[in-house]
């Protein structure tokens, strides 16, 4: 998985981590700091809210929505 950062979350007392792209993770913090949120608690609020699609690509979404609103 070059090119691919890994994270470590605590999602409903289960550990899990996830890998996705830095730019993803840049813009998952922008969006943390805005709700005032720490990025555990924003991934926890996407992960709620998936609707059966994988968390890392719940995440990614999530981040191109927030940065196509902005």
């Amino acid at each position: 998985m070059p090119g691919l950062r890994k994270r470590s979350v605590l999602l409903a007392g289960h550990a899990t981590s996830i890998a996705l792209e830095p730019e993803f993770w840049a813009v998952l913090e922008e969006m943390a700091r805005a709700r005032k949120v720490s990025l555990a608690g924003l991934i926890a609020g996407i992960d709620a809210a998936r609707a059966g699609r994988g968390l890392a690509s719940a995440c990614r979404i999530a981040a191109l929505a927030y940065a196509k609103a902005r």
